[in-house]
Formats: C-alpha cells, sequence, structure tokens
C-alpha cells in the first residue's frame, strides 16, 4: 500500500509539473528565467518552512546538511538552469521528450550504483511511457531548428541532475522526512538563484507586474514548488527510484491539456492515445505480475 500511496503522489507531483510550465510560460514574457526560477522556490520555501519547523520530525542532522544542500544545488539550481537553457535551442516537443529519457537514466544509473536491480518488466514499462510521450507529441517533434541537438543534450543532462538526486536522496529522506527535506534542498538551490537574479538585475520588472503577474508567481510557489517537490519526496520515500521518475512522463501530457483548456491549442488524435500509452507504461513499471500458484504450473 505504501508503494501505491507513493506512485499516485509521484503522478500526482509530475501533473503539477506540467500545469506549471503554463505558468511559466506566461512569466517569461515578464521576466527572465533566472528570476522565475527565484520566485518559485523562494515561495515554495517560505511555504514550507512553517511546516518544516512544526514537523515532529527531525530537522535533517548537522552531518546531512552537506549532502543535503548539495543535492538542493543539483536539483534546485543546476536543473532549472539546465532546463532554460536547453528550450532556447530546442522546440518544446524535442525537450518533452529528452526530459522524458529521466525515467531510463535513473534506472540505469540505480542499477549501476546497486539502488535498483534492473528487471525487464520495468525496462518495458519505461521504454513504453517513452513511446507514449513520443507518441503524443508527434505533432511538434518534425520542426527542429538549426541546432537543436545543444538543447536536446541539455535536457538530457537537466534530466540527469534530476536522476542523480532522486536516486540519493533517498536515505536522507528517509532520516528526516519529505518536508524538512525538501525545504533545506529547496533553500540552498534557490539562495543561488536568487543571488545570481540580484547580480543580473533579474527583478527589475517586478515593479510593473499587475495581479496576473504575482498570481503566477505565487502558483508556482505554492503548487509548482512547495506541493509539488514535497509529493516527490513523499513518493522517493515510499516507493524506488525509478517508479517515482517514470511519473515525469505525465508532465508534458498535463502542460498539453492545460494548453487547451486554457489557451484553446487542440486536442489531437495522437495526445489522447499517447495519454492511454504513458499510463500503460506506468502500469507496467509499477507492478509486479501476480504469482503463479502450484496447481497453475504445468
Amino acid at each position: 500500500m505504501g508503494e501505491i500511496w507513493g506512485v499516485a503522489a509521484a503522478v500526482l507531483s509530475s501533473a503539477l509539473g506540467g500545469t506549471s510550465i503554463g505558468a511559466t510560460r506566461f512569466l517569461v514574457g515578464a521576466i527572465d528565467p533566472l528570476a522565475i526560477g527565484s520566485f518559485r522556490f523562494g515561495i515554495g520555501v517560505v511555504l514550507l518552512l512553517p511546516l518544516a519547523l512544526l514537523q515532529p520530525r527531525a530537522w535533517p542532522p548537522r552531518r546531512d546538511w552537506p549532502a543535503v544542500a548539495g543535492l538542493g544545488l543539483l536539483f534546485f539550481a543546476a536543473f532549472p538552469i539546465l532546463f532554460n537553457a536547453s528550450l532556447i535551442f530546442t522546440t518544446a516537443a524535442r525537450g518533452a521528450l529528452a526530459l522524458s529519457t529521466l525515467p531510463l537514466l535513473t534506472m540505469l544509473v540505480g542499477a549501476a550504483l546497486g539502488v535498483e536491480p534492473l528487471t525487464a518488466r520495468k525496462t518495458t514499462g519505461v521504454l513504453v511511457t517513452i513511446f507514449g510521450v513520443a507518441m503524443a507529441l508527434l505533432s511538434g517533434l518534425a520542426a527542429a531548428p538549426p541546432g537543436a541537438w545543444r538543447g536536446d543534450l541539455l535536457m538530457v543532462a537537466a534530466a540527469l541532475c534530476m536522476a542523480l538526486y532522486s536516486i540519493w536522496s533517498k536515505p536522507y529522506i528517509r532520516r528526516s522526512g519529505p518536508i524538512p527535506f525538501t525545504t533545506l534542498a529547496m533553500a540552498a538551490g534557490g539562495a543561488v538563484l536568487i543571488i545570481g537574479s540580484l547580480l543580473r538585475g533579474s527583478f527589475a520588472p517586478v515593479a510593473d507586474f499587475g495581479a496576473p503577474q504575482w498570481f503566477g508567481a505565487i502558483y508556482l510557489g505554492a503548487f509548482g514548488a512547495a506541493l509539488t517537490f514535497y509529493l516527490w519526496a513523499f513518493a522517493l520515500e515510499r516507493t524506488t527510484p525509478t517508479r517515482v521518475a517514470i511519473s515525469v512522463t505525465v508532465n508534458p501530457i498535463a502542460a498539453a491539456l492545460v494548453g487547451a483548456a486554457l489557451l484553446g491549442e487542440p486536442l489531437r488524435w495522437n495526445l489522447m492515445a499517447g495519454i492511454v500509452t504513458v499510463f500503460a507504461g506506468i502500469w507496467i513499471a509499477t507492478t509486479r505480475p501476480r504469482p503463479t500458484l502450484d496447481w497453475q504450473r504445468p
């Protein structure tokens, strides 16, 4: 039952991440990506900190702080920088497909580090979900600007950062709990982004913010950071890194559905087929085959 809750939390986390893409697309016309990340994770820390202080479980012990801060820099600083930089060179569809390699990378790295075994069923499920994402994004994959491969590689590098975070953070989450761990890690990464934004003068356009821009920033902080990454850590505490990572394939599909609902973007047959395929792959990878009873054996 714990693993079921873990997988469900991971899927919800990735779906919220997909809706955050819409908010990011709205804000990117007003402030640069570095400032968007600063608002997202800065607000996220402000919202999580009171909850972390009220937790009955212990704050991460001091001996864990350097490792937790390092994981925060990997996931909440390096990942968004690589993610945003990749979209300078490649299309959103190709970037989403490159990001969907996350479960494959997590599975391979986890097996290489001895964290979780590599199984045929898990491998099949991961490959099916990647195929589902490709099918859902079919119409956007053909258009590729010159040098798009550079953006694709940057996105794969971002996925690798996320894979390593998912694998290495598990023991720290178990010791302190998902809320204190996420708060400390997010604070480390968010601090780097805020310092970078101040040095670049990225906050200057905030003076012209209206209600819609503030709503978008607060949504990103509350739902796109605090809730999304709490759920991600909650899932990592209860199931394997690959089972958590495979849920990221829901992210671009959720973004497409939000685009259809709020921006009037068309829902094509390939998107619906991709949704079915992705969830089929998640089911294959996150469930176990039913054991064969003695009377069923030949």
